[in-house]
C-alpha cells in the first residue's frame, strides 16, 4: 500500500457514510477557499509579482501532494489556479467585507463538516491526527475521480483498509464502554 494510499484509508476510516462525504464535498471546499481569502491578504512584491501567503501554503501543498501522487497533485494544482485568483480578489476588497466574508465561508465550512460528522457518528480525523487537515482536500478529489470512475484500484484497496481501521476503532469503543 502506497504512503497516499495509507493516509487516505486512514482519512476514510471516519468518513464511510455517503451523507458525510457528500458534505464534505462541500464543506471542505468552502474552508480551504477562505484560508486562500484570509492568507492572500498578506504579501511581498518580487520582481513586480505578488508573493501572498497563500500562493507560498498553496506551493507547500501542492508539493507535498505530488510527492504523494504525480496525478492527484496535477489535479490539485489545477483547482488552486483556478480558485487562488478569485480568493486574492476578496483579499483586496475593504477590511471589513474581506474579513467577514472570508470568517464566515470558514464558519459554515465547519458547520456543514460538523453536520456530516453528525451522520457518521465519529469525530472528525484531525482530531486524532492532525495530518487530516491536509489530506481532507486530497480525500474529497479522490472520490469525485473514484466516482467518475477512475482509479478505481486505489480507491478498494482504500476502501478495504478504511473498513479495516474503522472496525478496530469501533472495537476500542465497544471495549471502553
Amino acid at each position: 500500500m502506497t504512503k497516499l494510499e495509507q493516509l487516505l484509508s486512514q482519512y476514510a476510516a471516519y468518513h464511510l457514510d455517503h451523507k458525510n462525504i457528500l458534505t464534505h464535498f462541500v464543506g471542505i471546499p468552502l474552508i480551504v477557499f477562505s484560508i486562500m481569502c484570509l492568507t492572500a491578504r498578506a504579501g511581498v512584491m518580487v520582481a513586480g509579482f505578488e508573493v501572498t501567503l497563500a500562493l507560498l501554503i498553496i506551493a507547500m501543498t501542492v508539493i507535498y501532494y505530488l510527492s504523494l501522487d504525480k496525478i492527484f497533485g496535477f489535479l490539485m494544482l489545477l483547482i488552486f489556479a483556478v480558485s487562488y485568483p478569485l480568493s486574492h480578489m476578496i483579499a483586496q476588497w475593504s477590511m471589513g467585507a474581506w474579513l467577514g466574508a472570508s470568517l464566515g465561508i470558514f464558519f459554515v465550512g465547519w458547520v456543514i463538516q460538523f453536520i456530516g460528522h453528525f451522520y457518521e457518528k465519529k469525530k472528525p480525523a484531525f482530531m486524532d491526527d492532525v495530518i487530516g487537515l491536509a489530506i481532507g482536500p486530497l480525500f474529497v478529489l479522490a472520490e469525485v475521480v473514484f466516482m467518475l470512475g477512475f482509479r478505481k484500484e486505489i480507491e478498494q484497496r482504500m476502501l478495504g483498509e478504511a473498513r479495516r481501521q474503522r472496525a478496530l476503532m469501533d472495537a476500542k469503543i465497544v471495549n471502553i464502554s
